[in-house]
């Protein structure tokens, strides 16, 4: 069972698809992981415009700034003009990047915008000008197997209604926004603790999809990684309660026997990918141990503290940008009284703030 609901025009997709005809691809996104695509697939002009419908679009233009793809694998690779990309609809809400949404109708012919790298697709409604307008594409058609329409949530992991109680601990990674440091953070966790003996499970819990956090992961030594998109979601936009996604991540990575689960929360506390919900949830908050807040300036941790303070979820340990030297560090140290330290600079002491607020017994050396 996938985790996200059906819309209203799930019963559209369920009918056969005809006139289908197949398509060799020249870029698979990776946001089409869960659903395995081959090089030819099956495409009818009969397009269900909903969240997670498999697309393919001709490129019809390039970009400099923004112009390669996730593939599968993790590679990247460039998009050329006229290569025929399939990717799946979406939205996006990217304070640097690509702000858009999924088309209320789609047809072959219509044009719409590749969102993010890994191959999200959705009609562009604004743009940050350091990534450029966004490259089009000429709707080809939705792909099919078996004669039915294709979606990535049907491939999703199964719902989970609850969480042990005794499972093993969570650290929690967030931020204030895009590129404030977590996945630095969480990938330094992973690899000083690993190397001390801990077995690690990871995984992240909102943003746009991408297979590139995972990956930093598994590189840094997760025994098991899982995300949203394992959960058949494109994004967390349009999923307004989070928590059923990370109960089915958590007890996915469960699976691994894990001594410790560290997992991301995609983009800011504040923004359009429903973080918040998280905190909200009892049973997920009962198992974290520890919360990491990254911050990019000194307004931005002060405020985060602010933020979270009325969820009663202040931050354990704050780490990013805004301890890259003694500035902030003396700052966050006197003024907000948190403990802080430095993913990229002093790993071992974040790994002893962390591991002392979780009561993780570990032997890190000098």
């Amino acid at each position: 069972m996938a985790i996200a609901s059906d819309s209203g025009n799930s019963l559209d997709r369920l009918m056969p698809m005809k006139l289908t005809r197949k398509i060799r691809l020249d870029r698979i996104g990776s946001v089409t992981t869960p659903a395995k695509l081959g090089p030819i697939v099956e495409v009818s002009p009969e397009c269900v415009a909903e969240e997670g419908s498999v697309i393919v679009g001709r490129v019809l233009n390039e970009s400099k700034l923004y112009g390669e793809v996730e593939l599968p694998t993790g590679r990247k690779a460039r998009i050329v003009r006229g290569n025929l990309l399939v990717g799946a609809l979406g939205a996006r809400q990217a304070l640097h990047g690509y702000m858009g949404d999924v088309p209320a109708t789609l047809a072959t012919g219509d044009v719409i915008s590749f969102l993010n790298m890994a191959g999200v697709m959705g009609l562009c409604h604004s743009f940050n000008r350091d990534v450029g307008p966004p490259i089009n594409l000429e709707v080809i058609g939705q792909v099919t197997r078996n004669g039915q329409a294709l979606n990535i949530r049907d491939y999703g992991l199964p719902r989970v209604e609850a969480l042990r109680p005794d499972g093993p601990p969570i650290v929690l990674v967030m931020g204030t926004c895009m590129n404030a440091g977590k996945t630095m953070v969480a990938g330094e966790l992973i690899r000083v603790l690993s190397h001390a003996g801990v077995r690690i499970a990871a995984g992240k819990l909102s943003g746009v999809a991408a297979l590139r956090d995972p990956l930093v992961m598994a590189d840094n030594g997760a025994v098991a990684t899982a995300s949203f998109l394992d959960c058949g979601l494109s994004s967390t936009v349009r999923t307004k309660d989070l928590a059923p996604v990370a109960r089915s991540i958590i007890a996915h990575l469960e699976e691994s026997d894990p001594d410790l689960i560290i997992l991301e929360m995609g983009d800011g506390i504040i923004g359009g990918y429903n973080v918040g919900s998280l905190l909200m949830d009892d049973g997920i908050m009962a198992r974290t141990r520890a919360r990491i807040l990254c911050a990019n300036d000194l307004v931005g941790a002060w405020g985060a503290v602010q933020y979270l303070e009325k969820f009663e979820k202040p931050p354990h340990v704050i780490s990013g940008p805004v301890t890259d030297n003694t500035v902030g560090t003396n700052y966050v140290n006197r003024e907000l009284k948190l403990r802080c330290a430095n993913a990229r600079n002093s790993p071992l002491e974040l790994v002893r703030h962390v591991s002392e607020v979780a009561g993780i017994t570990v032997e890190l050396g000098a």
